[in-house]
């Protein structure tokens, strides 16, 4: 097999969800326009050339500047390069708008993550709280310790 046969298979295989693009198409007409398949796959192929369009002029762009990884600002450039300079204002508030959405979610996390630093007994005493407070709503709010633990109910 001769290695433009693969590039070429690989590119084949490249596509795009067809009910997320048919989601889209269709929020992007009026309500009373239809679509035909062929019309549908048709748009969604152009997607994908303009994907790899992008994309390989991005890396093309990364090269020059002698990095490893394309960044965003490759991408902002390449679209410049292309001529798809109008969309650069609004992929770049695109591109602000993930990264403070992605702070935001990083925050989150943090905050449940910061049980993680406790220590083995003060992770066990929380538990045992837990498990406790859960007793007490099943049995209609009286806390009773001489619940067995499900170690002990196995074993009998």
């Amino acid at each position: 097999m001769e290695p433009m046969d693969i590039v070429a298979k690989s590119k084949e295989d490249a596509s795009l969800p067809k009910a997320t693009m048919t989601k889209i198409i269709k929020e992007m007409l009026p309500p009373d326009v239809r679509v035909a398949r062929d019309t549908q796959d048709l748009l969604i192929e152009c997607c994908v050339e303009f994907i790899n369009l992008v994309s390989s002029e991005s890396n093309e762009v990364c090269n020059r500047e002698e990095r490893r990884t394309i960044a965003p600002e490759h991408v902002l450039k390449a679209l410049g390069v292309l001529g798809f300079g109008e969309y650069i204002e609004e992929v770049y508030a695109a591109y602000e708008q993930h990264k403070m959405e992605t702070v935001q979610d990083s925050i989150k996390g943090a905050k449940w993550s910061g049980g993680a630093e406790m220590t083995e007994e003060q992770a066990l005493a929380e538990q045992q709280r837990m498990f406790a407070e859960a007793r007490a709503r099943m049995n209609g709010g009286t806390i009773t310790s001489n619940q067995p633990d499900a170690d002990q109910s196995l074993e009998s």
